[in-house]
């Protein structure tokens, strides 16, 4: 039989008597589909997901297509055999959306026992959609040319669609309590398009059969709105691997964009009444193609160079960690090191200097002298295995700190005298000026502060050839000053910038004495730190009284180094502290 007043369409679907949104809403969401399905399917075969995926494109697609041959089409045998798929189909699509969202959730495939659920959820739709069960008869007054639907046939397949409507509904609520965060936003951008579609679909085809059974619609036209669902479905699922390489998927935002616009403009084709139009828009889409050719190209090319910067980053990263691991051993190396050697070199200095002082009987002039020597450079020896212990512990957080509250004035003068005879004895003139009024006490490690100001006054002594040494305290309301200010060899500009790192001396320091490992300064620097105070040098050394640093080179101009530390420092109480963290200083 021929539906009457139809016009027969071409190409089995393009007719002129179509409803206007009829191949808007259909066409686009079937090359969507279609596109998107397969293009997962080929970037990743062998993933379970992609072949779901593309079975759900290919099961709506059909739908869709057999929906435009019943919209079309004029001749009822044509229209029956194409109406019947419609239950089947739709049940079909919605267990293959809820294996979907099982899939991508649980990356997992599901149970025997759900498919077997599954399975007989849709045998009712298979044994029935080729008996009368499902179409009973075909009308000529609804909508042009319609089927007779079984009302208990309709019913089955739309209460199964919405059971797997809200069975994904609640999977994605039970598995979002438990995912990571970042997994949580993927859960439901997923659920948000999933459903949406869903909803859309079946609830349009819903209200349209029963509607239209009941007598109120006199037509289906309504359910041409449900396909639109199917484009925003696959729009979330875009975002999804643009932002979160769902699928384990690379795609570019930009590629997603120049589709969809292709899509889009080539859909206007099936609204252009006049062949100008129809040129317009094709010129528009071939223009639209090229230059969105040349954007991807340019995206992708600069995404290519972000990437291996990423990567050389990421291995930078890598480098950086093991280096961090290396000097972490050999701090600990130096620590077991110096341990081992500072035990010897205390109990040799100690014997020496018994034998100097005549425990053993009269020691002659020469051997005295070579003991001289022997005591002289175990010293310095001692001095550097101390240094390096320090080092290793304010690398690995372990220096302990014994503040009390103490004057700085005896300690200032202790060391002075201590250093006066290694002073007279290369002719130099070692003085201290302390303040007249005395300083309040502070809450100081005074072995600490002692090792600090040892070490500067040994310095200058040794890099002095003539003049002196002045070591000056002095103080305001907040902070104490102490100065050591030499005439010597001073600090050339080059290193003023490295003075206080690690294993750093100049050229003029290493000439006048070899011994020395650049240290000393690196340790004070991080004792004075743990005060809450600072430390700094200052070189040429600026005319008395003033008070900012003088400009230039400083070689041959002398240097002063001042330690600063603070009357009162709230981060620091008195008993034994570890070593603060470098948060903590200040």
């Amino acid at each position: 039989m021929i539906c009457p007043d139809l016009a027969v369409p071409s190409y089995i679907i393009f007719s002129a008597d179509a409803p206007p949104l009829l191949y808007y809403s259909h066409i686009p969401a079937i090359v969507i589909s279609l596109f998107f399905g397969f293009f997962v399917y080929f970037k990743n075969k062998y993933s379970l997901i992609s072949k779901i995926l593309l079975s759900m494109s290919i099961v709506f697609s059909s739908w869709a297509i057999l929906n435009l041959i019943v919209w079309t089409s004029v001749n009822s045998n044509v229209i029956i055999f194409s109406w019947s798929f419609f239950g089947i189909l739709n049940v079909l699509l919605s267990i293959l959306s809820l294996y979907f969202v099982y899939v991508f959730i649980e990356k997992k495939d599901v149970s025997i026992r759900i498919k077997v659920l599954l399975g007989l959820i849709i045998l009712p739709t298979i044994i029935f959609t080729p008996t009368r069960y499902n179409l009973s008869g075909f009308d000529l007054t609804l909508c042009g040319c319609a089927g007779f639907e079984e009302k208990y046939f309709l019913d089955y397949y739309y209460i199964a669609s919405f059971l797997m409507f809200f069975w994904i509904l609640f999977l994605a609520i039970s598995r979002y309590r438990k995912a990571e965060q970042k997994f949580k936003k993927q859960i439901v951008l997923l659920t948000i398009g999933i459903e949406s579609f869903l909803f859309s679909f079946f609830i349009t085809g819903f209200l349209a059969s029963y509607l239209a059974d009941i007598g109120y619609l006199k037509d289906y036209r309504f359910e041409q709105y449900g396909l639109f669902g199917m484009t925003f479905f696959m729009g979330m699922l875009a975002f999804l691997i643009v932002k979160y390489k769902a699928f384990n998927i690379k795609l570019i935002g930009t590629q997603a964009l120049v589709v969809a616009q292709f899509i889009l403009i080539g859909s206007m084709f099936f609204f252009a009444q006049s062949l100008t139009n129809q040129i317009l828009v094709g010129v528009t889409l071939i223009g639209t193609t090229i230059m969105g050719g040349y954007v991807i190209r340019s995206v992708k090319a600069e995404i290519a160079r972000k990437e291996e910067l990423q990567k050389i980053s990421d291995a930078l990263a890598i480098a950086n960690q093991r280096l961090k691991e290396l000097d972490l051993t050999k701090s600990e190396f130096i620590s077991i090191a110096s341990h081992q050697l500072r035990t010897p070199l205390t109990a040799i200095k100690g014997y020496i200097s018994l034998i100097l002082e005549g425990s053993y009987g009269k020691v002659p002039a020469v051997i005295q002298d070579v003991l001289d020597k022997v005591y002289t450079v175990n010293s310095r020896l001692v001095h550097l295995v101390e240094d390096l212990l320090n080092v290793s512990r304010i690398e690995a957080g372990c220096i302990q700190y014994s503040f009390v509250q103490a004057q700085l004035e005896p300690l200032v003068a202790e060391l002075v005298e201590m250093f006066t005879p290694t002073a007279r004895s290369k002719n130099l003139l070692l003085q201290m000026r302390l303040p007249k009024k005395p300083l309040p006490p502070l809450t100081i490690d005074p072995n600490k502060i002692k090792e600090v100001l040892s070490n500067l006054i040994d310095n200058a002594l040794k890099y002095t050839k003539e003049g002196g040494v002045t070591v000056t305290l002095e103080g305001d309301k907040k902070r104490a000053r102490i100065s050591v200010t030499d005439t010597g060899i001073g600090i050339r500009a080059e290193d003023k910038e490295n003075l206080f790192e690690k294993f750093t001396r100049s050229k003029e320091t290493t000439k006048m004495v070899a011994s020395g490992a650049g240290l000393g300064l690196y340790v004070g620097k991080n004792f004075v730190e743990a005060h809450g105070g600072r430390i700094w040098a200052e070189s040429p050394v600026p005319s008395e009284g003033g008070q900012a640093p003088m400009e230039g080179d400083g070689a041959d101009k002398g240097s002063r180094f001042i330690i600063e530390l603070p009357l009162v420092n709230p981060k620091i109480h008195i008993g034994i502290s570890d070593q603060p963290s470098p948060s903590e200083k200040t």
